[in-house]
């Protein structure tokens, strides 16, 4: 693993890490991508495949060997996901990776409202006990899954209130984390929280979507009964429902509330709003 790229990419067959892949090989960058799938790795100019998965302590170990840089996209929601990060995150300092790049959640805290924010939290605490460099980019709730929370029946459902939050386009995000890696150094040991320009509410959320998509969209606030009573039907285990409902609990908290510089002191643009989020995604 000598001669492979210092800088490692995890997540490149998803949509985050798959943006950033991108842009750094559009911008010259050499990198490793970190995936479990070697046929599944995007075909990028200086990108080398390397197979390993985060509860792999000894394949991650061998992956990273060499790597001085590391960008680490949560691991996709799971029971065990504080544990895969762990063994991911141990084995990264064992390998002699010198920088991590972690994508976080606005707000985490042990105590926050969010409760997958507990686990980015939780998360962050292991890599600054780990000895390697640090820079963690909290990412405010994706403008892009916003279209997404509408049912069939063209309402979004949840027990958020009047509360406001200040998302962000995936694609703000990306920008700001190839920011970060095209040159670690002037981010070492720097939290950054990333934001859309403005907060909105779920309710003007619904209208801008009206507007901007060819949906009518609206919003119902539902209590916290009819949340959980909503969501039974999926089947899911009771940490996934509760997740799915403190993030509108969350947003009802204010916890989510608050535009910050920080996609424009990153990348130099400012972050797309939704309406502009919305035009841009007709565009393509």
């Amino acid at each position: 693993m000598t001669t492979a790229p210092e800088l490692a990419v995890t997540g490149s067959t998803g949509q985050l890490g798959g943006l950033v892949a991108r842009l750094l090989a559009g911008a010259g960058s050499r990198q490793r991508l970190l995936v479990r799938d070697a046929a599944r790795a995007p075909d990028l100019e200086g990108a080398v495949p390397v197979v390993t998965a985060y509860a792999d302590p000894e394949r991650t170990a061998e992956a990273l060997a060499g790597a001085k840089t590391l960008f680490m996209v949560s691991a996709a929601e799971a029971e065990d996901r504080l544990q895969q990060h762990y063994a991911f995150i141990d084995a990264a300092a064992a390998a002699g990776v010198q920088h991590i790049v972690y994508t976080s959640f606005f707000g985490a805290a042990p105590d926050c409202t969010f409760t997958l924010g507990r686990d980015h939290f939780a998360t962050e605490e292991r890599i600054r006990a780990s000895g390697m460099d640090y820079t963690f980019l909290r990412d405010n709730f994706y403008l892009d899954f916003l279209p997404l929370l509408a049912g069939d029946d063209g309402v979004i459902r949840g027990p958020a209130g009047d509360g406001v939050m200040a998302a962000v386009a995936r694609s703000d995000v990306a920008r700001s984390a190839v920011a970060v890696l095209r040159d670690p150094v002037l981010h070492v040991g720097r939290t950054y929280n990333l934001t859309g320009p403005e907060d909105i509410s779920l309710a003007r959320g619904a209208e801008l979507l009206t507007a901007g998509t060819a949906r009518t969209i609206s919003f119902h606030n539902e209590t916290l009964e009819e949340a959980y009573a909503s969501r039974a039907s999926y089947g899911a285990p009771p940490w996934q429902v509760d997740a799915w409902v403190s993030t509108y609990t969350a947003i009802a908290a204010g916890e989510l509330a608050g535009p910050t510089p920080a996609v424009h002191e990153l990348t130099g643009r400012e972050p797309l709003s939704l309406e502009q989020f919305l035009a841009e995604s007709h565009t393509l």
